[in-house]
């Protein structure tokens, strides 16, 4: 099996170490020997592996039209031109292996249809979760289930940053820069702490649990920067770690509920202990019960794990032809919650009497109220509601700061568990 390989990256420079590390290995599985035959790249004056030697190409087209190239696997990121030349070589009969979830969350129904018609395959294992399998379970191992939902920690990067501020006391910007002194931030970190990496990856997850298709942008989206060593704190206290969730079910009617927001989880709860820069997804299906998948979510060996498996998987013939249909998408206003609330307020009688008022007309309860310390003339205050609308909480959110005796509203989010 002859390979064109678009890009020569972390992760294009981990496929290559890998297929010439277990190439052996991989042939006993397939039957048949996995050859890169020719990489593009755009530098030509980037210093490479000495495995590319006399692989090096710096025209698409050497891949895209060579017959002998039977699978182009895709590792350049970014949408253009990467979609471009995907569905070049879709049209010339050509395998896709990918690991772009921008390009599979924003066209992969597209490209689906485009591979069908072409009788190929494109494949996307590593788009999701980096060396974590779950693309390939949803379509195999657990198609014969009904998801009700799926729920997990996508994003390494803020995973760890939560992580840090927990153990270590830091203030969300002292931990961004030691992530990316690890090199587990960009220097633009916008992607990964505001929760759009996140929510790319949730859209790709819908598409396969529940065969609903939903465009990331409408995803309702939440991320972390907001989430102070406060909240870490006050979340200890009371049993809780802050993590940022993806959540995606279905209800009765078959609408698609899907968000990415911070979320308070209860001690016990599978997710609340995973730390650092891993991810785990928790699949909750009717006949399985609820599985959960862990793992490292990113790097170099762990996802060129996933685009290789992916091309094994082009010689085993597994071609994957689903037909999604448009999600019915339920509003983030119309889910329901438990709510963490950390407010600013004047110290000052009748305050609190105010604020409960405006949430007992919105049909809110609390579970407890708690002021955590005085600060001049100012208190910080603590609510957590009972399970209550999201379209109530953000309209008494919105009556709150219209109240002078209200400071300022620091922290809203959402909580699991008793």
């Amino acid at each position: 099996m002859k390979i064109g390989l678009l890009g020569l990256g972390t992760v294009g420079t981990g496929v290559l170490h890998l297929i010439n590390q277990n190439g052996k290995n991989i042939e006993k599985k397939i039957g048949e020997k996995i050859e890169i035959k020719k990489i593009l790249v755009k530098d030509p004056d980037k210093k490479r592996a000495p495995l590319a030697d006399g692989k090096i190409i710096f025209n698409p087209d050497d891949i895209l039209e060579d017959e002998e190239i039977d699978v182009v696997v895709e590792v350049m990121g970014k949408e253009h031109p990467a979609l471009e030349y995907m569905i070049k070589a879709i049209k010339k009969g050509k395998n896709v292996v990918t690991a772009n979830k921008e390009i599979i969350a924003a066209y992969g129904k597209e490209l689906i249809k485009l591979a069908m018609e072409n009788n190929v395959s494109i494949l996307y294992e590593a788009s999701v979760g980096g060396g974590i399998p779950i693309i390939r379970p949803l379509k195999q191992c657990l198609a014969a289930n009904k998801i009700h939902e799926i729920k997990g920690i996508l994003n390494g990067t803020t995973n760890y940053i939560l992580t840090e501020m927990k153990e270590k006391g830091l203030d969300f910007e002292e931990a961004l820069k030691d992530a990316r002194q690890k090199g587990y931030a960009e220097s633009d970190p916008t992607d990964d702490v505001d929760g759009f990496d996140a929510a790319r990856k949730l859209a790709i997850l819908c598409t396969l649990a529940f065969n609903k298709y939903i465009l990331p942008e409408k995803i309702y989206t939440k991320g972390i920067r907001s989430v102070s060593k406060s909240d870490i704190k006050y979340a200890e206290e009371l049993g809780y770690n802050i993590r940022l969730i993806a959540c995606a079910k279905v209800d009765e009617e078959d609408r698609l509920e899907a968000w990415v927001h911070p979320v308070m989880i209860r001690k016990g709860n599978p997710l609340n202990g995973v730390n650092g820069v891993f991810n785990a997804i928790l699949v909750d299906g009717n006949a399985v019960g609820e599985v959960m998948f862990y793992g490292q979510g990113a790097g170099m060996m762990p996802t060129a794990s996933a685009v290789v498996a992916d091309i094994m998987d082009v010689k085993n013939n597994i071609v994957i032809k689903n037909g999604y249909e448009d999600a019915n998408i339920v509003s983030f206003e119309d889910t329901v919650s438990k709510y963490y609330i950390r407010l600013i307020a004047l110290d000052k009688p009748g305050v609190m009497s105010k604020i409960t008022g405006i949430l007992g007309n919105k049909d809110i309860s609390l579970l407890s109220v708690v002021q955590k310390g005085v600060m001049e003339d100012t208190a910080e205050i603590v609510l957590i509601t009972h399970i209550a609308s999201t379209g109530k909480i953000f309209e008494a959110l919105k009556e709150m700061q219209s109240l002078k005796e209200i400071k300022s509203i620091k922290s809203v989010i959402r909580v699991e568990g008793e």
